[in-house]
């Protein structure tokens, strides 16, 4: 099970990608997320929390990060995996930037976290990616 949202930004990639290395202000522009921490770098093998806006705090773990490009994390759930895709890229001619979020359900329970927690990501995601996009806008 997968849900995606796409938005185009007035802004550079690093920008951007800068908004999300800052892992402990990503409440200040993701209305779904209350706190957000990580241990370390912002780098693949680093872990943290999230306390989303609703619901239970859980241990994140950054799987992949490509600087400018890319990073996704993971959170375990009772015989599923949540993952949190985040890709950026550079559109023709270079005054905006695509930034697509794509959250996925993998494992045994997929299909009930899916409907149960993956519903109300959905809804979400589209504030998130304004949120984000209003963030990167400023001061361009």
């Amino acid at each position: 099970m997968q849900f995606e949202e796409t938005v185009d930004i007035a802004a550079p990639a690093e920008k951007i990608f800068a908004l999300y290395a800052d892992v402990g202000t990503w409440a200040s522009w993701d209305p779904d997320v209350k706190e957000s921490s990580i241990e370390g770098a912002f780098a693949s093998g680093s872990t943290g929390t999230l306390l989303p806006a609703k619901g239970p705090r859980a241990k994140i773990l950054f799987t992949e990060v490509t600087y400018n490009r890319s990073f996704a994390i993971e959170s375990k759930l009772p015989l599923c995996v949540m993952r949190f895709d985040h890709e950026v890229s550079e559109m023709p001619g270079g005054s905006k930037t695509r930034v697509v979020h794509r959250v996925s359900f993998n494992g045994f329970l997929s299909p009930l976290f899916g409907r149960v927690i993956g519903s109300q990501i959905q809804k979400g995601l589209p504030h998130t990616l304004q949120g984000l996009k209003r963030a990167a806008e400023q001061n361009v």
